[in-house]
């Protein structure tokens, strides 16, 4: 039996509700009142001591992050290849959308939503981050030009998480109407999509738990013509880094590693919006297929040029954790980094001590997850560890104290001696750093 530990309001939950509906498997659904503190209990905190939902435990096998959670939900059980193709390119497209959707669709309502709604003391709707969710719409309207689904011909988990998240802000009356392609999507996929009515049932549950208040008050490039593998990158960053560091890894050499100076507005150039609509750094161009996102960049290079499966597992399980540390890395550790650091440096605002606090918070997670483990995602050397080190080398550079979390130090140390491509990674580090010095 697959315990689900969820709240119908949450649309992480939601999407696993629906992936589930299509793949015919019952779940044993444990609601977790947060208003009440149930994730804070100790019971739950040993399932999941990072203590969110949705959390799935299958026999003694537990995984969260939602996006992670329907990777395995389809790996296995999906014995068609429905919703999750083993072709590596569609799931690189894939796991690209799911990136997407955690960190520009959804973080866009975050920011935009949340100090509304969940803050202590409530702050009113900020226009900035508005549109901040203009911008992901627009992005997502161009991604879907052409296509009746998310990513592929067909219905994929792209799609079904997709649609979690687009529900969510049509219930929360964000006017949509303006993204002629999203509101085809959007349509085609409420009658598609098995388990529609119960999301939309989460839907109306939250807005009637959340929402009531608030609506009350509201307001010289190359193309893709190229036949070489090509890498759009800028060394300072970190996700550009960590697809260095794996490339190395495998042996892999780019034939091109082309540099994009976002500062001086190269990713929205033309030529580069035609490879990359959404225009972020790094972008992966191979013979034709083009996909950002940096750890669905590592996944597709390590499936399409490993030499063995040793840096992403072919087991289910394995592959699970992995995806479930790269979300955490993107959705908890990295953007901790973003919120507090990148004021101070691009918008030369004062350091914020909450946003600190989420750092602190990002590294007491990390620092469990190393309890007794030699590497990130279990008993071997994985992408999530590259990934990782590229995250928390920014850290270290900016100056943040990794010595308090102990586990965090050792791994950090080991990760520095085991990863090909190193020193490339620190040389980027030190280039990051006259940001700092700035």
């Amino acid at each position: 039996m697959l315990d689900f530990y969820y709240m119908l309001y949450s649309a992480p939950c939601r999407s696993i509700l629906m992936t589930a509906k299509v793949l015919g498997l019952e779940l044993n659904k444990k609601k977790v009142d947060l208003d009440a503190g149930d994730h804070l209990k100790p019971e739950f905190v040993k399932i999941n001591p990072q203590h969110t939902i949705p959390t799935l435990v299958d026999g003694d096998f537990a995984i969260w992050e939602s996006r992670a959670i329907l990777i395995y939900l389809a790996e296995k059980y999906d014995k068609d290849e429905k919703l999750y193709p083993k072709d590596p390119q569609a799931r690189a497209l894939i796991n690209q959308r799911l990136f997407f959707d955690l960190g520009t669709l959804y973080q866009s309502y975050v920011y935009y939503y949340y100090p509304q709604l969940f803050e202590d003391v409530k702050k009113p709707a900020d226009p900035d981050h508005l549109k901040r969710i203009d911008s992901a719409f627009k992005m997502f309207d161009t991604l879907l030009e052409g296509r009746q689904y998310a990513v592929l011909d067909k219905l994929t988990l792209a799609d079904v998480a997709l649609l979690a998240t687009v529900s969510t802000f049509e219930i929360s009356e964000y006017d949509f109407s303006k993204y002629p392609n999203v509101v085809r999507w959007y349509e085609n996929a409420k009658k598609v999509v098995p388990g529609w009515e119960e999301n939309w049932e989460g839907c109306v549950y939250y807005k009637d738990l959340y929402l009531t208040d608030i609506l009350k008050k509201s307001p010289t490039l190359y193309f893709l013509t190229s036949n070489e593998m090509d890498l759009y990158y800028r060394p300072g960053s970190a996700p550009c880094r960590s697809v260095l560091m794996t490339a190395k890894a495998l042996g892999v050499e780019f034939d091109r590693k082309i540099f994009i100076n976002t500062r001086a507005g190269d990713q929205l150039k033309p030529e580069y919006l035609k490879i990359n609509p959404q225009h972020t750094i790094p972008t992966l161009h191979d013979n034709g297929f083009a996909l950002w996102e940096s750890r669905a960049i590592l996944v597709y290079l390590v499936e399409k040029y490993g030499k063995d499966d040793s840096l992403f597992p072919k087991d289910v399980q394995r592959q699970a954790l992995i995806n479930q540390r790269l979300y955490f890395d993107l959705g908890t550790l990295y953007k901790s980094f973003a919120e507090y650091y990148y004021p101070q440096i691009f918008q030369k605002q004062p350091a914020n001590p909450e946003n600190f606090k989420k750092i602190e918070v990002a590294f007491e997670f990390l620092n469990i997850f190393l309890e007794g483990q030699e590497f990130v995602a279990g008993d071997t050397y994985t992408v999530a560890d590259i990934s990782f080190l590229a995250s928390v080398s920014t850290f270290d550079v900016a100056g943040f104290d990794l010595k308090k979390y102990s586990n965090v130090a050792r791994w950090y140390e080991a990760a520095k001696k085991l990863t090909p491509g190193w020193e490339e990674n620190w040389a980027g580090c030190l280039e990051f750093r006259k940001y700092f010095d700035n």
